[in-house]
């Protein structure tokens, strides 16, 4: 089956009103074995692709996840890029922000994991936790003590603006930016914790710290609704991915990645003159040496 990427994307400017986005779409695979295939397939691209971006070292590519816990963002992240040359690719997980972190502006820490252009950096979570995490829990914000700071609309407008403004520069600079909201229900979810409590094996991903913040279910759908609104944009969208089949996600994040680095037309650096001619005297070296 196509994917058609637009139905996942947040138009700029739109209102996201998470109830009418699907937790659950009809799956673009026949089979787990089809699955696999496909899975397979895009990997190769992807791999090929990367290997381009590397070479040309022209664009940075920057994937952002964010999600309700246990949607999946660390199965998406492994499955989707399990091809890709780890020398040109970054993965970074941001946690509680530090105390030091905490002292510098809330898009600080993030600054230094930026790629580089020629490779992909991927945030599991992200500077978005700024506007999620604390729109949610205003008591943290206060705790903070920054000057003129108060849980209101002009607060968080500016935290957006100032959101978009990097985007922009990053965009310009030539880092394509690729979000994705991996978009889990909430009866998945207690599924997911089931398991996890039910497994020995998983038992180290679960806590009552998720139960506690599972509690908070409805304020993290609004906050969430209120960024997406604010911050798609044409040159930094967000994607509302189903997240309540797992393969199907996978299948529909890596056709989006490998979507938009086609679209760059990414081709090998052509080697100058000099260069050629340095190569060729460099090959009779090694013909001479044959038998030798």
């Amino acid at each position: 089956m196509a994917i058609n990427t637009k139905k996942f994307r947040v138009r700029e400017d739109s209102h996201v009103d998470l109830k009418k986005w699907p937790t659950r779409v009809d799956p673009v695979y026949e089979s787990d074995d089809d699955y696999q295939k496909m899975l397979k397939d895009r990997v190769k691209q992807l791999s090929a692709q990367q290997e381009l971006l590397y070479a040309s070292s022209s664009y940075a590519l920057l994937l952002i996840f964010q999600a309700m816990d246990a949607a999946g963002k660390d199965g998406v992240i492994s499955h989707v890029m399990s091809g890709v040359n780890p020398q040109g690719c970054d993965v970074t997980s941001f946690k509680h922000p530090s105390p030091t972190e905490i002292k510098h502006d809330f898009l600080w820490r993030t600054t230094l994991p930026l790629p580089e252009r020629g490779k992909i950096g991927i945030f599991n979570r992200s500077y978005y936790e700024e506007v999620l995490i604390l729109r949610v829990h205003p008591d943290i914000l206060r705790a903070e003590a920054i000057p003129g700071a108060a849980d209101d609309k002009s607060f968080w407008d500016e935290r957006y603006h100032s959101i978009r403004g990097l985007e922009r520069h990053l965009d310009h600079n030539g880092t394509r930016i690729l979000k994705f909201f991996l978009h889990l229900s909430k009866e998945e979810q207690r599924r997911r914790f089931l398991a996890r409590i039910d497994d020995p094996e998983k038992n180290w991903k679960f806590s009552e710290a998720d139960i506690q913040e599972r509690g908070y279910w409805k304020d993290y759908t609004k906050a969430y609704e209120k960024c997406l609104s604010a911050t798609s944009t044409k040159h930094a969208p967000w994607f509302v991915v189903p997240a309540d089949d797992k393969l199907n996600t996978r299948l529909i994040v890596s056709h989006i990645v490998l979507e938009t680095l086609e679209d760059l037309k990414l081709k090998y650096p052509e080697s100058p003159l000099e260069r050629r001619q340095e190569l060729l005297k460099l090959r009779r070296r090694l013909e001479r040496e044959k038998g030798k």
